[in-house]
């Protein structure tokens, strides 16, 4: 019986522990914030002593640079790597809006708040290794709206400030989005897409007639 029992609970193995240390630090950073949170804190709740965290971390800083690369790299493989394949741009941008909220709405808002405000905390090659994630994605936005404009896709806007305008929208749900609230994950998504692309695509036939009509009056 005390066999079968055992056989039955899954053994931790150390990269399922050293995922576990992970978020419980994620959680405690992101009520606490990385200052007010102690080496001491995270072992206590991770069922460790401080000697024994040790065994699994270097220190207080790169735990926190593992959390963000982690969190950099759930974006880049469920956000990222799925909608880059796509040709149209504003398809890609609107598929890429989606994941990301949804990405934030489904369990990883720990990691995009400590992705957020922390990175100030990171020095020397932390943070330029994690500024540097960060731009990429900057940088695949701002080629996308580029991409747009010069299709005619929409309307021509700077591709900065329409990136970083995406970001602002996409980036702070987290916020306010709660799951048991009015509004579903799936619904917030439309909603934004909506909000977002409304005002920038070329709409074609019978809105471009009504926008010339407007002028000639």
């Amino acid at each position: 019986m005390g066999h079968a029992a055992g056989a039955e609970k899954k053994l931790e193995t150390p990269r399922d522990r050293h995922r576990r240390l992970m978020e419980v630090a994620a959680r405690l950073i992101c009520e606490k914030g990385y200052e007010g949170t102690s080496i001491q804190d995270i072992a206590a709740a991770g069922g460790l002593t401080k000697a024994g965290l040790y065994h699994h971390i270097r220190s207080k800083e790169h735990l926190l640079l593992e959390i963000m690369n982690y969190g950099m790299d759930v974006f880049e493989e469920a956000v990222l790597s799925q909608v880059m394949p796509i040709e149209d741009p504003v398809e890609r941008l609107k598929a890429c809006m989606e994941k990301n909220i949804l990405l934030v709405t489904r369990g990883w808002s720990k990691e995009v708040t400590i992705i957020l405000h922390e990175h100030t905390t990171l020095t020397g090659e932390a943070r330029g290794q994690i500024n540097a994630r960060k731009k990429r994605y900057v940088r695949f936005l701002e080629s996308s709206f580029a991409e747009a404009v010069r299709d005619g896709r929409i309307r021509p806007v700077n591709p900065k400030v329409a990136a970083f305008a995406f970001l602002g929208m996409v980036l702070w749900i987290y916020k306010w989005f709660r799951p048991d609230g009015a509004i579903g994950e799936e619904e917030l998504a439309r909603e934004m897409q909506d909000l977002f692309f409304g005002g920038l695509e070329i709409r074609r036939g019978g809105a471009r007639r009504a926008g010339n009509e407007r002028k000639r009056r």
